[in-house]
């Protein structure tokens, strides 16, 4: 599966960065992250590792993630796998006039057999997945031009 989903910003780059690397705050900000545990020490950059709960489909879902790419204020992807498969999402913002462009574009690889067999189905989580990824991106937009207005 691949999808590319970009929202527009009223709110400097700097804002949005410090938004979208603020995991600790993640689930104050953001309706579909119900916790959010960083298993790492030091500063949020690459080979920062953390375990999200969110609630899909009914039921409750924990991830452990990896941040692997890291360009401060720019770009940065996160690594995990699940469920047979290998997601990588990889945010990147621009900014234009104190407006700020952020892209997702995630890629979701199978692996094993079963999830290879499973391909037919990811079609049909394709919708699901982009509505929750949209409402996620509504509710860091809400919180970055709050932040931004002060």
């Amino acid at each position: 599966m691949h999808l590319i989903l970009e929202e527009t910003i009223h709110a400097p780059q700097r804002v949005v960065w410090e938004i979208l690397t603020d995991l600790e705050g993640a689930s104050t900000r953001i309706a579909g992250i119900k916790a959010l545990e960083v298993l790492t020490s030091g500063a949020i950059g690459k080979g920062t590792r953390f375990r999200e709960t969110r609630v899909m489909f009914g039921k409750e879902a924990v991830e452990e993630m990896e941040i692997t790419r890291f360009e401060a204020p720019i770009t940065y992807t996160v690594e995990a796998e699940s469920c047979g498969a290998h997601f990588a999402s990889t945010y990147s913002l621009s900014e234009s006039g104190g407006v700020t462009t952020m892209r997702l574009e995630v890629r979701t690889a199978p692996r094993t057999f079963f999830a290879k067999l499973m391909v037919p189905l990811g079609k049909l989580m394709e919708g699901p997945m982009r509505k929750a990824i949209a409402q996620d991106h509504v509710d860091i937009r809400h919180a970055a031009e709050a932040q931004h207005r002060g």
